[in-house]
C-alpha cells in the first residue's frame, strides 16, 4: 500500500508500513520514515510506484485549464477529487486525481485552500483582478529582462539612470529598475557598482559622492525657504573695546572674537565676543525649523552647506566695521600670574576692527614674533596688534598648561591637519575637475593655540555659569582618559577628563551649530535673570526637546563627518592622480593598515600584516577608484622600526572617522524570497 499526502505544503509520497486511526507510517523513497497525520494522507493506491504517480500527474497537471475547470467548480467548498469527477470522468484515473490536487493548490487565484486537499473557487472578481497582476508581473519581468541586457551590454537604461541613488542605496528589492542591475550583476558577474560605471550611469565620481550624500541627507535640495533675518530689538549698549576675530580665509560664518584691555596696568580684561543670534531667533521661529533640521553646517574641500541662510549669517556674523551683537565673557586676569579674578557675561554690541585670517598669517604670527624677536614684515592690521596677540599667546600656553596639569598629562597631536584648496572653484560648487592643492596646518601654532584655549574658558565658564544657576543646557563630558571611555553628550554638567575642565558646554560657534544655539539663549537667560534664569529660559530641566536635539545632532554630526572624510579621501585621491604620486611614505598604525606620512591617507597595504605598529615604510601604490574611494598599495621598502605611536590623538574626543570603500545597498546574493513572499501573502 502507498500513500500520498501533503506535509508542510509539499507533496510526496511513499510505502505505508504501519497505519493507526490518527496516523501512518510511511517510508519515502529515499529510505526515510516519517510519521503522517491521517488527516495529512490524500490519496491510497497499491500500483504505479510512488514516483511513477508523482511523475505522471506533474505532466498532466499544466494540461488541465484552469478556466474551465473554475467553470466546472462548485460553489461551495470541495475536494480535489470531486472535481477531478467533474473535469475528467466520474471515474478519474489515480494520475488524473494527483494532477486535480497539484493544479489547485498552484493556482490559489482561481482556488483557495480550505484543508487538506480541500477547495473553494474565488469569487469571479477576485480572479480577474489576480490574472490582471499576473499579466504585470509578466510585463514587468520582460522590462527587468530587457533592462538587464542592457545594462550588461554597456548602456544605462533611463529609469535606473534616474533612480541610481535610491537603487544603491536605499532600495525598494522588489523594483523593476533594482532586479534589472541584480539579474544584470549575475549575468556579467560583475559588482554592481563596476556594471553600473560601465554602463555610463555614473557620468561624475564627484556628482556621485555629491548627489548620493543629498539623496540621504537633502532630499529637497540644499536651498533655503525665503526667510528673513529678524531685527535685534533689544536697545543694547556698544562694548568699549576694538574686537578681533581669527579664522581661516574661507570663512563666512564668524561666530567669534576676542579683545583684551588693561595691558600694563597689572590687571587685564579678556573680552570673548560671540555672535548673537539667539538674541533675535526664537525657538520653534520658521529659522529655528530649517537650523533644527539641518543640525550643523556640513564642511567639505571647496564647498560646504551651511546651517543657516547666507542672508541670516551675514545679518550676525562678526563682520569686521561693524557693531555686531554679541554675548561676551570678560575675564578679569593678573597681568603676570594669569589668575582669574572675576568673570562676567553680557549682552551687548561689540565693536570688530579686524577679522585676521591664519592661513594668511600663520607665516608671519611666530612664536619668535610674538616674544618680541625680530621677524618679518607682518601684515596689517595684525602688526598693530602685536601687543595684544602677545598676551592671548602666552594666556593660551598657561591655560593649556593648567588643564594639562588636571588631565595628568600632556596633550598629544600625533597626526597634522590638512588643508584643501580647490583652485579655480572661488564662489561657485565644485565639479570634480578642479586642481586639487593639500597643505599641513600644523596643530598648535600661535593662532590656533589662541583660539582653542579662548573658546575652551568660554565653553567651560559658561557651562559652569548655567549648572551654578540650575539651566539645563548641552554639554559634552568624558568621565577619565582610560581606554574605551568616549565623550558623551548629556544636560548636565560633568568633567570632561579629555580637555581637563570640569565642565564643558559647545557654546561658541551658534552661527554653525545647532547645540551651540540652543546653548546661547539659556546663556542669554541666566546672563539677563541670574538666580531666577531657570524660569526665564527657554528648555526647562529634565525638557524632552534637549534629549531629543543631542540624538538628532549626534546622528547628524556623525553623518556629516563621514561625508567630510569621504570627500576629502576623494580629493586625496585626485592629487594622488594629478600629481602622478606612484609611491609614499607612510607608518603602520594598525594590522595591514599604513597611514601616509604627508597626505590625510590610510590605506590597506600588502606586507604590512606583520609589521609591528609605528613601523614606516615605503608603499608602492595600486590602482584607485574615485567611486568606492579604493587604493591599495605594497610595501617596497621598510625605513625605519617601529617607534612609540599612538592610535589616536590624545585629545579626549573620539577619532575623526577614516573614510574607506563605500558601501551600497544591492545584494546580488539574495534568492527570491521577496518574490514569493509578495507574489503569495499570508491568506
Amino acid at each position: 500500500m502507498h500513500a500520498l499526502f501533503e506535509e508542510a505544503g509539499k507533496f510526496q509520497a511513499g510505502r505505508v508500513l504501519s497505519e493507526a486511526e490518527a496516523s501512518s507510517q510511511i517510508e519515502l523513497e529515499t529510505g526515510k520514515r516519517v510519521k503522517v497525520k491521517a488527516a495529512n494522507v490524500l490519496l491510497k493506491f497499491d500500483k504505479p510506484q510512488p514516483a511513477e504517480l508523482i511523475a505522471s500527474a506533474q505532466a498532466l497537471a499544466p494540461q488541465i485549464e484552469l478556466d474551465l475547470a473554475w467553470e466546472f467548480a462548485p460553489e461551495d467548498e470541495f475536494g480535489f477529487n470531486d472535481l477531478a469527477r467533474e473535469y475528467f470522468s466520474d471515474k478519474p484515473s489515480l494520475d488524473q486525481q494527483a494532477a486535480m490536487l497539484f493544479r489547485l493548490f498552484e493556482a490559489p487565484h482561481y482556488f483557495r485552500r480550505s484543508g487538506k486537499g480541500r477547495f473553494r473557487k474565488a469569487p469571479a472578481e477576485i480572479v480577474q483582478q489576480a490574472l490582471a497582476a499576473i499579466e504585470k508581473k509578466k510585463q514587468v519581468q520582460a522590462q527587468i529582462t530587457a533592462w538587464a541586457g542592457e545594462l550588461a551590454q554597456g548602456h544605462c537604461p533611463a529609469p535606473i539612470r534616474e533612480h541610481l541613488y535610491r537603487i544603491l542605496f536605499k532600495p525598494d528589492k522588489n523594483g523593476a529598475e533594482y532586479k534589472a542591475v541584480v539579474e544584470a550583476s549575475r549575468q556579467t558577474r560583475t559588482a554592481p557598482l563596476a556594471l553600473l560605471q560601465a554602463a555610463g550611469a555614473i557620468d561624475s565620481a564627484y556628482q556621485f559622492h555629491w548627489k548620493r550624500f543629498l539623496f540621504e541627507y537633502f532630499p529637497k535640495g540644499t536651498g533655503f525657504p525665503p526667510l528673513s533675518a529678524p531685527a535685534i530689538a533689544d536697545d543694547l549698549p556698544i562694548a568699549a573695546v576694538a574686537a578681533f576675530s581669527i579664522d581661516d580665509s574661507s570663512t563666512t560664518e564668524i561666530d567669534d572674537a576676542l579683545s583684551v584691555q588693561g595691558l600694563g596696568t597689572g590687571r587685564v580684561t579678556l573680552g570673548i565676543h560671540i555672535a548673537a543670534p539667539g538674541l533675535a531667533l526664537q525657538p520653534g521661529s520658521a529659522i529655528d525649523q530649517v537650523a533644527r533640521q539641518r543640525l550643523s553646517t556640513v564642511y567639505m574641500p571647496g564647498h560646504k552647506i551651511t546651517m543657516l541662510p547666507d542672508d541670516v549669517v551675514q545679518a550676525y556674523t562678526l563682520q569686521e566695521g561693524r557693531d555686531c551683537p554679541a554675548v561676551s565673557l570678560y575675564v578679569v586676569l593678573d597681568e603676570a600670574s594669569f589668575a582669574v579674578q572675576e568673570s562676567s557675561t553680557r549682552v551687548e554690541r561689540v565693536p570688530i576692527a579686524a577679522n585676521l585670517r591664519h592661513d594668511m598669517l600663520d607665516a608671519f604670527v611666530t612664536e619668535g614674533w610674538l616674544e618680541g624677536n625680530a621677524g618679518g614684515a607682518v601684515p596689517e592690521p595684525a602688526a598693530q596688534l602685536r601687543e595684544p596677540l602677545s598676551f592671548l599667546w602666552r594666556l593660551a600656553r598657561h591655560l593649556k598648561a593648567q588643564r594639562e596639569l588636571v588631565r595628568g598629562k600632556p596633550e598629544s597631536f600625533n597626526r597634522p591637519d590638512y588643508n584643501f584648496k580647490l583652485v579655480g572653484n572661488e564662489g561657485r560648487e565644485p565639479d570634480g575637475s578642479e586642481q586639487v592643492e593639500i597643505t599641513v596646518r600644523r596643530r598648535g601654532a600661535p593662532l590656533d593655540l589662541i583660539v582653542a584655549e579662548a573658546m575652551i574658558l568660554a565653553n567651560s565658564t559658561w557651562g559652569q555659569l548655567l549648572a551654578d544657576f540650575g539651566v539645563p543646557g548641552i554639554y559634552r563630558s568624558q568621565a577619565s582618559l582610560a581606554p574605551g571611555v568616549k565623550v558623551r553628550m548629556g544636560t548636565k554638567a560633568a568633567p570632561h577628563a579629555g580637555i581637563g575642565v570640569k565642565c564643558y558646554a559647545w557654546s561658541t560657534s551658534p552661527l554653525r551649530r545647532y547645540t551651540d544655539l540652543v546653548n546661547q539663549w539659556q546663556i542669554i537667560a541666566a546672563a539677563r535673570h541670574g538666580r531666577t534664569a531657570a524660569l526665564a529660559a527657554p528648555f526647562k530641566p529634565k525638557d524632552a526637546d534637549l534629549f531629543s536635539i543631542i540624538s538628532s545632532f549626534d546622528a547628524a554630526s556623525t553623518a556629516y563627518n563621514g561625508y567630510q572624510a569621504g570627500m576629502e579621501r576623494f580629493w586625496t585621491l585626485r592629487y594622488l592622480h594629478q600629481h602622478d604620486v606612484k609611491e609614499l611614505v607612510g607608518t603602520v598604525f594598525r594590522e595591514g593598515l599604513v597611514r601616509a606620512d604627508d597626505l590625510p591617507l590610510v590605506l590597506p597595504v600588502m606586507g604590512a600584516d606583520g609589521l609591528p605598529r609605528g613601523s614606516q615604510v615605503r608603499v608602492r601604490l595600486g590602482a584607485t577608484d574615485e567611486i568606492s574611494l579604493e587604493v591599495t598599495g605594497t610595501v617596497v621598502e621598510r625605513i625605519e622600526a617601529a617607534a612609540p605611536v599612538s592610535a589616536e590623538d590624545d585629545s579626549g574626543e573620539e577619532e575623526e572617522p577614516v573614510a574607506g570603500p563605500i558601501a551600497i545597498a544591492v545584494d546580488v546574493t539574495e534568492g527570491d524570497e521577496l518574490d514569493n513572499a509578495a507574489d503569495n501573502p499570508p491568506s
